[in-house]
């Protein structure tokens, strides 16, 4: 089952238990994709966004949402705060397992390896290796400073 398909059938069941918060989110996420989709249409690529995409759609909501969280949190709005994490909860359940440093550590040095790269300026190919590998299963700017720091 494809991630769009996951996310389909967790919108029908939001919607069967009455789950507003996840409702919401998961309404959320699609006209995410869906935005996305038009924009690849608009360059010609008929079929949309794929399931790569759809994981830098899904990583890239979770970081808005933990940096509003945050600002929330700042401000003393502690029950919008809560609100965020909920989202966070419901997008992370269609991410992949996270890995730990000690994983993020291995795969940068397979990617260095697999690459041949000797350099800073291997940097772009090692990232490119990584993000092709890892799509939402790491956090790219924390791993970028520890490529940079191994070719450094």
């Amino acid at each position: 089952m494809s991630l769009r398909e996951r996310i389909s059938t967790g919108l029908k069941q939001a919607m069967r238990d009455r789950d507003a918060t996840r409702l919401s989110t998961l309404r959320l996420i699609n006209a995410a994709i869906k935005d996305q989709d038009i924009n690849a249409r608009a360059k010609g690529d008929h079929d949309g966004v794929d399931d790569t995409e759809v994981l830098a759609i899904l990583g890239k909501m979770v970081k808005q949402r933990q940096e509003s969280a945050r600002a929330y949190e700042e401000g003393g709005r502690l029950e919008l705060a809560e609100k965020e994490r909920e989202e966070i909860t419901v997008i992370e359940e269609y991410l992949p397992r996270q890995l730990d440093e000690n994983e993020v550590s291995k795969a940068v040095d397979a990617a260095i390896a697999e690459t041949g790269a000797e350099s800073i300026r291997d940097m772009g190919r090692v990232m490119a290796t990584l993000k092709g590998k890892y799509t939402g299963q790491m956090d790219f700017g924390l791993v970028g400073p520890m490529v940079k720091g191994r070719l450094g």
